[in-house]
C-alpha cells in the first residue's frame, strides 16, 4: 500500500491539488514536504498532532519532512478560520514561543533518521530581513487582488473587515513554499483544511516566479480534514481549556485522561487519524467497541499510544498508575509526583504538621460546612483518608496519614477530593 492509499484508508485526505500526479510523484521520488506551525502560544496543543503525525507518516514512507516554525508569519497572524483580527504579539514574545515550539517538535519528530531525517526551519530567517520594497516587487506583483479576494480565508472576512496586514498573510506563506522549493527542493505542502487557499497561492507563486525558466514545475498541496467530535464540541477542548503538549501546562495524566474519555463514536476515527496501528488491529478494537463497550479497550489503547508518542513510556506508566489508584481507591501507593499530577485541580488546604481531630480538619478545610455535618459525614461512611473509610468520630489525623510527609488526601462522598498540603 502506498502512502496516499494509507492516508485515504485512514480518512486523512481532505483535498489534493492533483491526486494522480501526486501519487506518481511520490512513487518515483523521495519527496521533500513541509508543514508550518505558527507560534501563537508557548506550546503546541492537541490540534497540532494531526499535522505532526502526517510528517511522521511521510517520513516512515521514506520521504523528507520539514517542520517549519513560523517565526515570521507568527508576527502577523493567519486569518484562516477566524472571524476577527488576531492580537499581535511583541517580537520577543514570538521569538520565545518559536524556541519553545522548536523544542517540542524536536521531541515529537525524528531528526536523526538516516537518509531522511526531519529538518527544522524558521521562516523568520528569510521573512525577517525582507524589505517592504522586496516584498512588493518580488512577491506582490505575482498576486492579483481579485485572485486574493476569491480565497476563502479573505472572502469570509470581507464583511466583518480585514486589515491589509492579515490580507497579506497568504503572500508571506507563499514565500515560504517558494523558499523551501528553491533551497530544499520541497514540492509538497501539507496543512489543515483551512489552509487550502494559502497552499494553492504558494504553488501559484512558485510557477509565476519561475515561468521564464526552462524547467518543469511539479508542486503539490494536500490538506487534512477538520477534526470534529460526535457530540458537536470542538476537538482538543475541555472544560479546563486546551489540551497542551507541554507537560507543565497539561500533565501526562490529564493528557491520558483526555483520550480515555473519548466518545465511543469517535474512538475508532481517532485511532485511524493519530496512531500507527495496522488496519487489522483497529478493526479488532472496533469489534470490542461494538461488543464490549463497557471495557473501553479502544480508548485505553488510544490513550496508551498517544501518551507514549507525545510524552514517553515513563509518563504513560505514571498516568496509568494514577488512574488505577483513583479507580481502586488505593491512594497510599501514590508518590508526591503522582499526587501533584492526579490532584492538580482539586481544592487544596494548607495545614500545619501537627495532629488534629478529623472533625476539626473537615471544618477548617471546608470539606464539611459545620461540625454537625462533619459528624454526620463520618458516621454515614462518607469520609475517606487516603482511600480508606474512617467512621471513628474521635479519629485524629497524624503523621501516619501523611503520604511522604507532604500530603493527605481526603474524599467526601464518591468524588469530592480535597488535598491537605502540609507546610
Amino acid at each position: 500500500m502506498n502512502i496516499l492509499q494509507d492516508l485515504e484508508n485512514r480518512g486523512l485526505i481532505h483535498q489534493t491539488t492533483d491526486r494522480e500526479g501526486l501519487e506518481k510523484h511520490l512513487a518515483e521520488n523521495q519527496v521533500t514536504l513541509y508543514v508550518g506551525f505558527d507560534p501563537t502560544a508557548d506550546s503546541l496543543h492537541i490540534g497540532h498532532l494531526l499535522p505532526v503525525t502526517m510528517l511522521k507518516r511521510f517520513q516512515k514512507a521514506g520521504h523528507k519532512p520539514i517542520a517549519l516554525v513560523g517565526g515570521g508569519t507568527g508576527m502577523i497572524g493567519d486569518p484562516s478560520g477566524r472571524s476577527t483580527e488576531r492580537s499581535l504579539n511583541e517580537g520577543e514574545v514570538v521569538k520565545q514561543y518559536s524556541e519553545r515550539i522548536k523544542e517540542q517538535i524536536d521531541r515529537l519528530l525524528d531528526f536523526n533518521k538516516g537518509e531522511n531525517p526531519v529538518l527544522a526551519r524558521n521562516n523568520h530567517d528569510w521573512l525577517g530581513s525582507m524589505t517592504v520594497i522586496d516584498f512588493l516587487r518580488d512577491a506582490g506583483k505575482h498576486f492579483g487582488i481579485n485572485y486574493m479576494l476569491a480565497k476563502e480565508s479573505v472572502s469570509a472576512r470581507i464583511e466583518q473587515g480585514i486589515t491589509f496586514t492579515e490580507f497579506s498573510y497568504m503572500i508571506l506563506q507563499s514565500l515560504d513554499f517558494l523558499r523551501l522549493y528553491e533551497e530544499e527542493n520541497c514540492t509538497l505542502q501539507i496543512g489543515g483544511s483551512d489552509q487550502w487557499g494559502n497552499i494553492t497561492a504558494g504553488m501559484e507563486l512558485i510557477r509565476r516566479s519561475r515561468e521564464n525558466e526552462d524547467e518543469e514545475i511539479k508542486v503539490f498541496g494536500l490538506t487534512v480534514p477538520l477534526i470534529t467530535k460526535a457530540d458537536g464540541t470542538k476537538f482538543g477542548k475541555t472544560a479546563g481549556g486546551a489540551i497542551w503538549l507541554d507537560p507543565e501546562k497539561t500533565s501526562p495524566y490529564e493528557f491520558y485522561q483526555f483520550w480515555i474519555n473519548t466518545d465511543d463514536r469517535d474512538v475508532i476515527k481517532f485511532l485511524r487519524y493519530f496512531t500507527f496501528l495496522s488496519d487489522d488491529e483497529i478493526t479488532a478494537l472496533e469489534e470490542e467497541v461494538n461488543n464490549r463497550p463497557e471495557e473501553r479497550a479502544a480508548q485505553k489503547r488510544l490513550a496508551e499510544e498517544m501518551t507514549r508518542q507525545v510524552h514517553n513510556e515513563e509518563a504513560l506508566e505514571q498516568a496509568q498508575k494514577i488512574s488505577a489508584s483513583l479507580f481502586s481507591g488505593d491512594l497510599k501507593q501514590l508518590s508526591i509526583s503522582d499526587i501533584k499530577q492526579g490532584f492538580k485541580d482539586v481544592p487544596t488546604y494548607q495545614a500545619e504538621k501537627e495532629e488534629i481531630g478529623l472533625i476539626d480538619l473537615l471544618v477548617e478545610s471546608s470539606i464539611s460546612p459545620s461540625k454537625r455535618q462533619a459528624r454526620e459525614d463520618i458516621k454515614n461512611g462518607a469520609i475517606y483518608i487516603n482511600g480508606e473509610r474512617v467512621q471513628d468520630l474521635q479519629y485524629v489525623v497524624s503523621a501516619e496519614d501523611r503520604i511522604e510527609e507532604q500530603f493527605t488526601i481526603i474524599r467526601r462522598g464518591k468524588k469530592k477530593y480535597t488535598l491537605i498540603n502540609y507546610k
